[in-house]
């Protein structure tokens, strides 16, 4: 299947890729039943709350491994009776676990600067072909491994740490049809002890003997 059909189902529901991949997939590339397929699955009835204003919720911070990795999330619903509930209070807690371990950079494939995508669709399509496939499959081999790499990126395609029959997204869909109210990750943070200090010494030590240099 091709990114355009995920693009074009993604724009009519609102669902996740992942969500709108496996719909085309269950409905032979057909729009119109991988629609269907998703309302019955209730993934669209969620989807349809989520141009409700979310302006309530947590900010949530989630330590993990003895103080070396720590979250700090942010999630949004509407109502602060809701964000007071043990459902939502779950849910939360499991994003920021989730967070811990994965490791995501973007909550989701949209906000990926498009420069980044397209200079990954320019190294897949370079490894197809290099791989001695024709141009026409290495263009269709590109759409499946982009569609991996926003997996490996991005929170809500991620497969869900303590249960990965579901992404994340899913889960959260799950939540929203359960709740009853839309529900949104807004942002996060994540912190891992140590991070990038090396680099730093190294940068210091090496102006130092520049400048030693100079003298």
């Amino acid at each position: 299947m091709s990114m355009e059909l995920i693009k074009e189902l993604r724009a009519r529901t609102g669902a996740g890729i992942l969500d709108c991949k496996k719909a085309l997939g269950e409905s032979s590339n057909d729009i119109e039943h991988a629609i269907e397929w998703l309302r019955a699955k209730g993934i669209s009835k969620a989807a349809k709350k989520a141009s409700r204003a979310a302006t309530e919720g947590t900010v949530y911070s989630y330590i993990h491994a003895g103080g070396k990795i720590g979250v700090l999330l942010e999630v949004n619903c509407e109502t602060d009776f809701v964000a007071l509930t043990d459902d939502f209070q779950t849910l939360v807690k499991d994003i920021a676990m989730h967070i811990a371990a994965a490791g995501p950079e973007y909550i989701s494939a949209d906000e990926i600067p498009a420069d980044v995508v397209e200079k990954e669709r320019a190294i897949q399509k370079a490894r197809a072909i290099e791989e001695g496939k024709p141009e026409a499959i290495a263009e269709k081999m590109v759409d499946g491994r982009v569609t991996k790499f926003f997996e490996e990126l991005c929170l809500l395609e991620q497969k869900f740490v303590k249960d990965d029959k579901i992404t994340v997204g899913g889960m959260l869909t799950a939540a929203v049809a359960k709740i009853g109210e839309n529900i949104k990750v807004r942002r996060f943070a994540r912190f891992v002890l140590g991070e990038g200090l090396e680099k730093r010494v190294d940068n210091f030590e090496a102006e130092v003997a520049a400048m030693a240099g100079m003298a």
